[in-house]
C-alpha cells in the first residue's frame, strides 16, 4: 500500500471510511500537525478492540494527557518534563545497572533453561519505573495485570473498565498517601504540587506505570529476540565493532511495537499527499511501516545494527513524543550489553517458530523466550 500512496482509505471495524498513513514524511506531517486531534472523544483504533470502548469516543480520563491536546496536554506534560529529562536519565545509570546486574545474577543463579522475558525483560523496567514513581515493588502483580488487560486486544469493554478503576484507586491511595507523608518518588512530588488533582496525579501515574514497563519490557525482549536470530548483528555488538546506542535506535527502528498505529483526527478539512482529509476523519499513522519506508531507510526490512537509524517514529514524533523515551533509551543501552557479557552463549531453547509472539497485545512483544547457554 505504501508504494502506491503514504495514505490510503481505510475502513475502520465500527464502518467509520477514515485513513492509513504508511508513509515515513506523511507520518511527521501528520503528528506535527496540531490541526490533527489526538483526544479520545474523535480515536477509533483500526482493528477490533473492545477494550477501547470505555474509553474511546468520551472525554480523557484525568492525566491521561495522550488523550488530550493543547492546553490541557500541555499543563500537564510540562509538569513531568523534568522528571524525563537525558540529564536526569544519565543520573539514573547507576541504579538501572544495578537492577539488570541483579537479574542476570539472579538468572545465573537459578541456571538454564530461563525465560528472558520472566526473569528478565519484564522485571527490569517493572521495578525501574517503580523506583521512579514511588510505587512499591511488590505491588506489581496487581498493576501488572491490570496494564496487560489495559492493554489486550480480547479483553471486554467490562474487563478493561474494571482493571482501570482498580489501578485508578491503588494509586489514588498512593497518592493520598503521600500528600500526608514524606514519601518520595515522582507521586510524591507531583502529590506535592497544589495544582493537580489528585485524580491527575493518579491518572498520570497510571500511564507512567502500564506505559513504562510494558512498552520497554516488548522492546527488550524483542531485540534479544532478533539479535539471537540474527547472530551476525549479534556479534557486531559483543565485539563492540557497534556502539550500544547505534545497536538501540536500529532495534527500535526494525521493531517498533506501537503496532496498531497512533490515531489521530483533523479538527478542519486538511489536505496532505494529495488528498483532502476531512474534519472529523479518523486517521492511523502506522509507525511500523512507516518506520520501514525505504524512502527513508534504505533496505529497511534488513535488520542492520550499524546503520544510522536516527529519526525513526518507534516513540511519535511532535508535542506528543513518547515522554520516557531517554529512560527507555537507557535501559535498552545497558541491558543488552550486560546480557551478553554475562551469558555469551545465549541461544534460544525452542526453535525460533515456537517463540509465542504477542500479536495479541496493543505492544507487540513476546509473551515467552526460552532461552539456554
Amino acid at each position: 500500500m505504501r508504494e502506491e500512496s503514504p495514505l490510503t482509505r481505510l475502513r475502520y471495524p465500527d464502518g467509520h471510511l477514515g485513513w492509513l498513513v504508511t508513509g515515513y514524511a506523511t507520518a511527521r506531517a501528520v503528528l506535527a500537525d496540531p490541526r490533527f486531534s489526538a483526544r479520545s472523544e474523535f480515536k477509533r483504533v483500526p482493528v477490533a478492540r473492545p477494550g477501547t470502548d470505555p474509553f474511546y469516543g468520551a472525554p480523557a480520563l484525568p492525566g491521561w494527557l495522550v488523550d488530550m491536546d493543547a492546553p490541557r496536554h500541555t499543563r500537564l506534560r510540562r509538569r513531568l518534563a523534568g522528571a524525563f529529562t537525558a540529564r536526569r536519565t544519565r543520573s539514573l545509570e547507576p541504579r538501572i545497572t544495578a537492577i539488570v546486574d541483579r537479574h542476570l545474577t539472579a538468572m545465573a543463579r537459578r541456571g538454564a533453561p530461563a525465560d528472558l522475558v520472566a526473569d528478565f525483560a519484564l522485571p527490569v523496567p517493572s521495578l525501574v519505573i517503580c523506583e521512579l514513581l514511588g510505587v512499591p515493588y511488590e505491588d506489581r502483580a496487581d498493576f501488572q495485570r491490570h496494564s496487560a488487560t489495559l492493554f489486550s486486544l480480547d479483553a471486554s469493554a467490562d474487563q478493561a473498565a474494571a482493571a482501570m478503576r482498580e489501578l485508578d484507586a491503588y494509586l489514588t491511595d498512593l497518592v493520598l498517601r503521600g500528600r500526608r507523608s514524606a514519601a518520595e518518588g515522582l507521586l510524591a512530588d507531583l502529590a506535592a504540587d497544589a495544582d493537580l488533582t489528585v485524580g491527575e496525579i493518579a491518572g498520570l501515574g497510571a500511564l507512567l506505570l502500564s506505559a513504562g514497563h510494558e512498552t520497554t519490557a516488548g522492546s527488550l525482549s524483542l531485540g534479544v529476540f532478533a539479535l539471537l536470530c540474527h547472530p551476525a548483528q549479534l556479534a557486531r555488538l559483543t565485539s563492540g565493532a557497534v556502539p550500544p546506542d547505534t545497536v538501540v535506535e536500529e532495534l527500535l527502528r526494525y521493531l517498533t511495537i506501537f503496532q496498531f498505529g497512533v490515531p489521530r483526527t483533523p479538527s478542519e478539512d486538511v489536505t496532505l499527499a494529495g488528498r483532502t482529509l476531512r474534519a472529523g476523519e479518523s486517521v492511523t499513522v502506522c509507525l511500523p511501516a512507516a518506520n520501514r519506508d525505504p524512502g527513508r531507510f534504505p533496505d529497511p526490512d534488513r535488520l542492520d545494527v550499524g546503520r544510522r537509524a536516527t529519526g525513526h517514529l518507534a516513540f511519535g514524533h511532535g508535542v506528543h513524543q513518547c515522554i520516557g523515551q531517554n529512560l527507555a533509551r537507557a535501559e535498552m543501552r545497558i541491558a543488552f550489553p550486560a546480557l551478553f557479557a554475562r551469558f555469551p552463549g545465549l541461544r534460544p531453547a525452542v526453535p525460533p517458530a515456537e517463540v509465542p509472539l504477542g500479536g495479541d497485545m496493543g505492544f507487540y512483544g513476546v509473551h515467552r523466550l526460552p532461552v539456554t547457554w
